[in-house]
């Protein structure tokens, strides 16, 4: 594909004529309409919302290689055609966005979700998974998407959604996915002081995770961040492996904080 034109899968919410607009980038695997709870409030319905679905990602068409640097630069392209206020990324898409700001490509309020900074952020099981794909092609990928399944029994959404969820995540090609998790792993691995290249960055940026299963920090990471003047932590009581559907209003919450520093239509 020319590397200037990607055919986005995009679901978009709120007044055409709004004063104000947000990027959301999903996590991986993910499409669009995994913020659809987040879209849903009402908090934000006088907000353009704008859910992107990573190029690659549940059969959409791939960039040109997967480096998340690539998906950034894209993305960034992305944000500005849309007049993007501000950027929300949850995982994957997290990674997406701080290489966005990192690289100046966004210099908005920044909004990261459940986001791993380095390789020590990830459980030892995805990153072994990532690597055997070297070996054995896209069969612990397709292991990966299998196993969706039972480990998504505990989210706290409804069945219907689940379901919708799941079908989601198998529409992926574990051949691509291969390809996707190694590049995003290899980025990962890619910065010697990862949360410190976020705060050089100077944007407004909040960094979400729940106490237990989404990740976190490394304590070298969050003393880092804790100490950067424009980063603020924010941590969510309970467990969640999904934020956009399963803490929706307070992410929503969140984002409406980011706004709030953007003012109206800085963009």
């Amino acid at each position: 594909m020319d590397p200037t034109d990607v055919a986005w899968d995009l679901l978009v919410s709120g007044p055409a004529d709004a004063r104000q607009t947000v990027l959301l980038l999903p996590g991986g695997l993910n499409p669009a309409r995994s913020y659809a709870e987040v879209m849903a409030e009402p908090v934000l319905a006088g907000t353009r919302l704008v859910a992107a679905t990573l190029p690659g990602h549940c059969g959409t068409e791939p960039l040109e290689d997967f480096a998340i640097g690539t998906a950034a630069r894209h993305a960034a392209r992305l944000a500005d055609e849309q007049s993007s206020d501000v950027v929300v990324g949850f995982s994957m898409g997290a990674t997406v966005a701080l290489e966005m700001v990192a690289t100046g490509a966004f210099t908005g309020p920044t909004v990261l979700l459940g986001i791993s900074l380095s390789p020590a952020d990830e459980p030892a099981f995805f990153r072994a998974v990532c690597r055997l794909g070297d070996v054995l092609g896209p069969l612990p990928a397709a292991a990966l998407l299998k196993l969706m399944g039972p480990a998504s029994k505990g989210m706290r959404v409804s069945p219907e959604r689940r379901a919708e969820m799941l079908g989601d995540l198998r529409s992926n090609d574990p051949r691509v996915v291969r390809r996707i998790l190694r590049g995003y792993l290899d980025h990962l691995g890619a910065h010697a002081r990862p949360a410190a290249r976020l705060c050089a960055a100077g944007v407004p940026v909040w960094v979400v995770h729940a106490e237990k299963g989404d990740g976190g920090l490394t304590t070298e990471e969050r003393r880092t961040l804790e100490a950067c003047p424009h980063a603020k932590l924010v941590t969510i009581p309970g467990t969640s492996y999904f934020l956009p559907g399963e803490e929706p209003r307070r992410i929503a919450d969140v984002v409406v904080e980011a706004l709030a520093v953007a003012g109206p239509g800085q963009h």
